[in-house]
Order: C-alpha cells, then sequence, then structure tokens
C-alpha cells in the first residue's frame, strides 16, 4: 500500500505537468451543470396530497416490469433531503442545477383546478435554496412522470394533452418564474413515446407500435409548441427567461465511406433526431420529408387508408417553426445502421413499427468499448459528429447538452466514467473551437445514483454513490465528482488528472477489499507511466 500511495503521488504530481499554455479551454460564456428528474430523486410518492402517476401506478401494480422489482417511493429522498444536494452541487462547483417538477405534485390530479400546497413550498424552498448558494435553477416541466388520471384518457395519444399541458405550465411559470429563467418543456420525446406507447419498456406500456410512438410524438410537439408560445407571449415580456425542448438522439455512424453508407446514416439521423426537431428547427418545418414518404409508402404496403403518421396543418407548421430558443441534446452512444433487411432482424419488431419503416438493421461498432448495458457502448467521436450534424441542418442553433454520462454497477472508484467524460468533452470542445458548432452549456447526467427507470437500481449513474440501503439515503462522492470538479474549476480537460489522496477521502469504503481494488488499480496505472516516461524520456 506504501509503495501504491508513493506511486499515485508521482504519478498525479507528474501529470499536473501536462496543464500549460497549449491546452485548450472552453470559453468563458460555456455553462457546466448537473442533471436529475423528479420521479428518480425526490421519493415521497404519496406525501400530502401528491397525486399519482404513471410510473407509481406502473411499479406499484406491475413490479415484474422492473428490472429489479422495485420502485421510486423513497428512491433518493430528496424531497427531504434537498439541501444536502444543494450542497453537493456547490462541492462541485458547478454553475447551473436542471431538474424537473413533478406534474402530480404540484398538480395532484393533474388539472389546474387544485394546485398542492405542499408541492409549492417544496419547489420554491429547492429554487431559493439553489439561488441563495448561487446556483442557476433550470427546470423541465416533464420528465416522464404524466398524472395517472391523464393517462386514464389516453395520455399522449389524446390531443387533449396539449390544453392540461398549458394549464400545467402556466401554474408552474406563475408560481416560479420570477425566480427560474431557463425552462425545458418536454424532455426527449423519442423515448416517451417509442418506449411507453409502442412497446413495454417504459410507462404506460401502451403497446402501439407504429400507431401510439408517432400519434403521441405529434401531439408532444403541439403540446410544446404551446407551451413556448404561452411563455413568449404572456411571461417572457415580464420574466425575462428562456424556454426550450429537450430532445434524445444516438449519432448514426456510416458503416464506410461510401456514398450509400452515407446516404443510410443520413436517412437513420432524420428517423432518429429529425422526426422531432424537424418541425421546429428547419427551416422549412414538418416531419422530414425522407420520413413522410418512408411511413406513408409503408402504411400503403400494409393496407392503411392513410399514413400513420399524424399530418400536420400549414397552422400548425407555422406554429411549430421556431418555437424554442435553445435545442437540448441528450445523447449518451452512437449505432451503426446498415442495409440489411434480414428476415430474422425484423421479424423481432411488430408490424407496423418505427424500425420497419426505417428499414435499416443496427448495431455498434466493434472498436466502441462495450458497457454493462446492452444499449450502451461507448464512442465519444459520436458526440462531435452529432453537434456538427445538427449545426449543418439546423443551421447552428444554439445547444445545451442537457444529458451525457456513463452508468456502472456502482462503487467510489469510477475510471471508466471518468474516461467518458473526459473524451465527451474533449468532442465538445474540439465541436465548438474547431467547428464553431453553437453549444453553450453542458450538463452531466447524473448528480447522484437514482432510480433508473426500468432498470431500477441496477445501474448507477451519479457523480455521487447513494448508499440505498441507508435510511438517510447517504451520499459519498465518487472519483469522477474530483475529476468533473477539477474540469469546471479550470474549464479545461486534463485527461492525466486524478484526484490526491488528500482529496479523495478513501476511509468512506466500507471494506478492504475496496481499498484493495482501489490500490491495485492505482498501482496498475502508475506502472504503466513509469514505463512510458522512461521510454519517453
Amino acid at each position: 500500500m506504501i509503495i501504491s500511495i508513493f506511486l499515485f503521488s508521482i504519478f498525479t504530481f507528474r501529470f499536473d505537468l501536462v496543464k500549460g499554455d497549449d491546452v485548450r479551454k472552453f470559453p468563458d460564456y460555456f455553462k457546466f451543470g448537473v442533471s436529475t428528474a423528479a420521479h428518480q430523486i425526490e421519493g415521497a410518492w404519496n406525501v400530502s396530497d401528491k397525486g399519482e402517476n404513471i410510473w407509481d401506478h406502473l411499479t406499484h401494480t406491475k413490479p415484474s416490469a422492473i428490472a429489479d422489482g422495485s420502485n421510486a417511493d423513497v428512491a433518493c429522498d430528496s424531497y427531504h433531503l434537498y439541501k444536502r444536494d444543494a450542497d453537493m452541487l456547490v462541492e462541485l462547483g458547478v454553475d447551473f442545477y436542471r431538474f424537473s417538477i413533478s406534474w402530480s405534485r404540484l398538480l395532484p390530479n393533474g388539472f389546474s383546478n387544485k394546485v398542492s400546497q405542499d408541492g409549492l413550498r417544496y419547489y420554491n424552498n429547492l429554487i431559493d435554496e439553489l439561488l441563495s448558494r448561487n446556483i442557476t435553477p433550470f427546470a423541465t416541466l416533464y420528465h416522464w412522470d404524466l398524472p395517472q388520471k391523464l393517462q386514464d384518457l389516453g395520455g399522449w395519444t389524446n390531443p387533449i394533452i396539449v390544453n392540461y399541458f398549458e394549464d400545467y405550465a402556466r401554474v408552474a411559470f406563475e408560481s416560479f418564474g420570477n425566480r427560474v429563467k431557463n425552462w425545458i418543456t418536454i424532455n426527449e420525446i423519442p423515448q416517451i413515446c417509442t418506449n411507453g406507447y409502442a412497446k413495454d419498456i417504459y410507462a404506460p406500456q401502451v403497446m402501439s407500435s407504429g400507431i401510439g410512438d408517432y400519434l403521441c410524438g405529434h401531439n408532444a410537439l403541439l403540446s410544446h409548441a404551446r407551451v413556448w408560445h404561452l411563455y413568449n407571449d404572456t411571461f417572457r415580456p415580464t420574466q425575462k427567461g428562456r424556454i426550450g425542448i429537450t430532445l434524445y438522439s444516438h449519432w448514426a455512424e456510416p458503416e464506410s465511406n461510401s456514398v450509400e453508407d452515407k446516404a443510410i446514416s443520413e436517412r437513420g439521423m432524420q428517423f432518429l433526431l429529425g422526426w422531432q426537431a424537424h418541425p421546429i428547427f428547419s427551416s422549412e418545418g414538418d416531419y422530414p420529408k425522407v420520413l413522410k414518404e418512408a411511413v406513408y409508402n409503408r402504411s400503403m404496403e400494409q393496407g392503411y387508408s392513410h399514413s400513420r403518421l399524424p399530418v400536420f396543418t400549414l397552422e400548425e407548421i407555422k406554429y411549430l417553426k421556431g418555437a424554442s430558443d435553445f435545442l437540448g441534446l441528450n445523447h449518451y452512444t452512437s449505432v451503426v445502421f446498415r442495409n440489411d433487411n434480414k428476415t430474422e432482424w425484423m421479424s423481432q419488431f411488430p408490424n407496423p413499427s418505427k424500425e420497419r419503416d426505417l428499414g435499416y438493421d443496427s448495431y455498434f461498432h466493434a472498436n466502441w468499448p462495450p458497457t454493462i448495458s446492452a444499449w450502451f457502448a461507448v464512442n465519444p467521436p459520436g458526440l462531435k459528429h452529432l453537434l456538427n450534424w445538427i449545426k449543418n441542418e439546423y443551421t447552428n442553433p444554439e445547444v445545451i447538452i442537457t444529458e451525457n454520462g456513463y452508468l456502472t454497477r456502482g462503487g467510489l472508484i469510477d475510471v471508466d466514467r471518468i474516461n467518458y467524460i473526459n473524451q465527451n468533452l474533449q468532442s465538445v470542445l474540439e465541436a465548438i473551437l474547431d467547428d464553431h458548432c453553437n453549444v453553450t452549456a453542458y450538463s452531466l447526467w447524473s448528480l447522484m445514483d437514482n432510480y433508473e427507470w426500468n432498470d431500477g437500481y441496477r445501474f448507477c449513474f451519479g457523480l455521487y454513490e447513494v448508499d440505498f440501503k441507508s435510511e438517510n439515503r447517504t451520499r459519498r462522492p465518487r472519483m469522477s465528482a474530483y475529476v468533473y470538479k477539477e474540469i469546471l474549476r479550470t474549464r479545461m480537460i486534463n485527461p492525466y488528472y486524478l484526484p490526491s489522496f488528500s482529496d479523495f477521502q478513501y476511509e468512506t469504503y466500507k471494506s478492504s477489499a475496496s481499498i484493495l481494488q482501489c490500490h491495485m488499480k492505482i498501482f496498475s496505472i502508475s506502472v504503466i507511466f513509469l514505463l512510458m516516461m522512461h521510454f519517453l524520456f
């Protein structure tokens, strides 16, 4: 252990020498933050008059839908521990905190005729706490937790949702808009609609493939536009804030540099991101032409009398176009599409389905390091490619990266997460400085471990570890928390930086096995470094 400490001291000291004038920094205007979502951290699911949401309903009536059979009844208990969360934000040195408001905590029945005083108190306390710590609140109105009473009416597939979402947003703007100046309407429409209304992965498990997902996306876009115009026309003149939407997208990596493979990649991007971004951010508006044609042609082949993709009126196209102050982008991984319509691949998807409409097989490149989850492989250059695609496709809109993060099984030594953060931020930095992409902020997912939807508590995304077995949900900083803090302090990426022993409190480990594992990793890295120094110098 003494040798390990000695080598690690040399390791961290020598690598600090990398810092210098040749290291490029993030622009002064660039902001850093962390993200969470109400249902994943708040707990207190039935405290006071909070209403039931679709995830409460699913996990209580069908616990088998969750990988570990768990629920978010307590989760991180941030409802009671929000001041500790604020402490962690200060420890990290973030500029802003992206959180979400629970629709059913603010409006217990989903309707604006009853506003919860307890819900108002909680979010007022959280916002005031953030402002007292000089942390900018960044509020998301909807992050997947629809009130169950609205789902009973059809949820996002019922056009009436547009009116109810506007009512909810109005209450939020009136209650918090004097202090919250940064808003997101909806988080990840593609995920909500594909996994919740086409598949049984997320609540509400509607399973209306190829129809429900398109209808959900259509109504969600119109809901976003209604709320954007509400804010723009009624609240912006006095509150002086801004409001946008957050969308999720993989990067569609071409299988090769051939014209055909690049065309397949482009088609994939229009299905992945263009589906929801094109109506708002493109110069012509409406859904992408390739998407409209593909769904129409496949619908005709399947015997439908009209396209399964809903049609915007000319007034709606105009209403949607430009209705966002920025594009919030969630990105984790990339995918390769290929023109390989094998029967065995297509057979795994229902008929109809968005996947069959796209018509291409997909896979992860063999060179991309896998993770512990089947949906996630590591390809940091994909983020740079995606940012450039957005710049070129939509005339370089302002992009705020609202989620980007890495999952592990737990533990405080998270070198893989550190590498992921460094490499993805390097892609962001290159996109800004070399390619002039209009990226103004980055928010890492997540501040702490939380309830990861259908995966329950199997995977850990947090900079802070949460002990879900402890009554007070103890939070401990991981090694990555110190690395992210250093990036924020210096505004640059030092891929060789690791916290010193004086910074990183290893005594927080519960077992000698964890300590031994830590020192074995440090020893291995140190030996490799010393060998590199020997051969280089």
